[in-house]
């Protein structure tokens, strides 16, 4: 044991030397301040509830540190994660941004944020189905005329915050082009909802059917 403990001691004891120099150096290193600019996330959303309020995506944090451990890259993970388990029911919940939900990597002390407040609104998430509607771009050729036009699916599902998704009772396709169609066409078309707090569960796109005929001029 003794043999293997001397067994390249000059090289042990460099390597201890040189370790405890680069740790007292790294100690001794000047805190500074940055900011970063981190996402929001969420932790145990409520299955009833949705986000009726507008969210910023991201957050302006003050961190503190050695030099390097304000890096770009080891700062790349910060981030808030708000726990939502204890949101009740539908209103109004303000959050204060502490070092208990920003979470930033070892050797990074959280300051501040700003804005240190966030105040979320919370709805009943409610489901709906409702029909498509064709919306055109441009019409039919010349002379022509649409005699027959069917969606499949002719109905979609949306999901948002009840007071979004209550009043809306149609969706819309993206304008569809008409102009070099002659006879029968069929095409795949997406679904715009119009409200960026309802989104479509799960359908996006429908297929569009639709046929023309030459119209009688006399």
């Amino acid at each position: 044991m003794k043999q293997l403990f001397l067994h390249n001691l000059g090289w042990k004891i460099l390597s201890l030397v040189l370790a405890t120099l680069l740790w007292l150096s790294v100690a001794r290193e000047a805190e500074i301040a940055t900011t970063v600019n981190a996402p929001i996330a969420f932790k145990n959303m409520p299955d009833d509830l949705d986000i009726s309020s507008e969210m910023p995506d991201r957050v302006r944090l003050e961190v503190r540190g050695a030099p390097g451990r304000l890096t770009r890259d080891s700062l790349a993970e910060t981030a808030v994660v708000l726990e939502l388990s204890r949101v009740a029911g539908p209103g109004e919940r303000t959050f204060t941004f502490t070092s208990n939900n920003v979470k930033v990597p070892m050797g990074v002390n959280f300051y501040k944020a700003g804005p240190s407040q966030i105040t979320i609104r919370f709805e009943h998430l409610l489901y709906k189905n409702i029909p498509v509607r064709a919306r055109f771009a441009t019409g039919p050729p010349d002379g022509y005329a649409v005699v027959k036009s069917s969606f499949d699916p002719q109905t979609v599902r949306i999901v948002g915050p009840e007071s979004h998704v209550h009043p809306i009772d149609f969706v819309s396709t993206d304008p569809i082009d008409l102009s070099n169609v002659i006879g029968q066409a069929e095409m795949r078309v997406h679904i715009n909802v119009g409200d960026p707090q309802v989104r479509l569960n799960p359908v996006t796109q429908v297929q569009f059917k639709v046929r023309l005929e030459k119209r009688d001029m006399n």
